[in-house]
């Protein structure tokens, strides 16, 4: 009976919709080589994919972990190759199913509302689920709290000039298109208003050091301005990102009204392309190299001594290879050479940094190449124009 009920489960996973994650669309069950989908040289005996029996879906084993904490009361999850499966459990899967559970717990997501996909940080993935099925808030559109376009409540910011995170009070209108914040609670005017159609938020717990962090990059005086955040309560945190990306696509949706949702939505908050810490030279080539924690945010490659500073050092505006930019292993001859050295060649000056290793190199080296061969859009053209640069990089 318990094999027959597996083999039946496995014989489930392979069903459209039921090969990925209900939640995450994590790759499940079992290729036709026999080898489990997302493994390399693991036989299928070793995968250990997961399932709610009482919503009916199949799971990671990430997202399996999450509808643990749920409680039994809500999700009852089980292994499909380890645990144990009667009749009626499997029954139930079969006539459920992740496709058919998406139309009853998926009815109104919001199109601008980040869904979670591998890799994301655990704050979006768990409050996905948890408003899944623990809120229930794509069945009911009252029960969304992140799309009127407007948002009030303290967060805890990292202070500019200090370490210490401080509770301030931050507001959110769409209508007047701004993010402010107030450094004390009784003042009038705000430490500063932002514009939301400028704003990027990307999430960074591991930067921060706290499971809800957040980091809010926007430009002033035409130079990157980062601001460090974190709540309480993931809860808290998520609906701020979504409150954010909702007021930013209604304004877009407005001012390009011929544009697909994906076209708006692919202009909302963006995760960094790419962040870690390297080696530089200064503008001559000849200096020694400096630590520096590089961040790739679209197109704007900055730098900082630490990765909580509040302004980079300096930072470069990636255009088309078409405008000279280029990226080249080693540097010219008479720079100051260094392991695992390489070049950012652009119109203006070269930029000579390095890296621990040879693969760290590599790494950086694909992905400035992969930027710099992407056609700029409008909103990227007017930035080279109006040569949006740091000093010194």
């Amino acid at each position: 009976m318990a094999d027959k009920n597996k083999k039946k489960l496995m014989e489930l996973l392979k069903e459209p919709g039921n090969d990925e994650c209900a939640d995450c669309g994590d790759s499940l069950g079992v290729q036709e080589n026999g080898e489990s989908a997302g493994t390399t040289g693991s036989s299928a005996s070793r995968r250990t994919d997961w399932a709610s029996y009482n919503l009916g879906i199949f799971l990671c084993v990430n997202c399996a972990s999450i509808h643990r904490m749920l409680g039994a009361h809500i999700s009852k999850v089980k292994c499909i190759q380890l645990d144990q499966w009667n009749d009626d459990q499997v029954e139930f899967m079969a006539a459920t199913g992740n496709l058919k559970a998406k139309e009853q717990y998926e009815q109104y997501v919001p199109v601008f509302y980040k869904r979670p996909t591998t890799g994301e940080p655990q704050v979006l993935r768990e409050q996905w689920i948890r408003a899944k099925y623990e809120r229930h808030e794509f069945m009911d559109v009252d029960r969304q709290t992140y799309t009127s376009g407007h948002k009030t409540g303290y967060l805890w910011k990292r202070g500019k000039e200090d370490s210490r995170f401080q509770s301030r009070l931050f507001v959110l209108s769409e209508e007047e298109n701004v993010l402010k914040y107030y450094n004390k609670q009784d003042a009038r005017e705000p430490k500063a208003a932002i514009a939301v159609s400028e704003l990027n938020a990307v999430f960074v717990p591991e930067k921060i050091g706290n499971p809800n962090g957040m980091q809010l990059c926007y430009l002033k005086d035409g130079q990157t301005r980062n601001i460090y955040l974190y709540t309480d309560d993931g809860k808290d945190i998520v609906e701020w990102y979504n409150a954010i990306r909702c007021a930013n696509y209604n304004r877009l949706k407005v001012a390009y009204p011929g544009a697909s949702d994906d076209e708006l939505t692919a202009q909302l908050t963006k995760d960094f392309v790419m962040e870690g810490w390297l080696y530089k030279t200064g503008p001559k080539g000849n200096e020694a190299f400096k630590k520096r924690w590089f961040t790739l945010d679209d197109r704007r490659l900055s730098y900082c001594s630490d990765p909580l500073n509040a302004n980079p050092k300096g930072e470069v505006f990636l255009g088309h290879r078409t405008d000279n930019f280029a990226v080249r292993e080693g540097v010219k001859p008479g720079d100051h050479d260094q392991d695992y050295a390489f070049t950012l060649h652009t119109p203006d000056r070269d930029y000579v940094m390095s890296a621990d290793t040879r693969e760290e190199r590599k790494r950086w080296m694909d992905t400035l190449r992969e930027v710099i061969n992407t056609p700029l859009n409008p909103k990227d053209s007017a930035q080279v124009q109006a040569k949006v640069k740091g000093d010194g990089l």
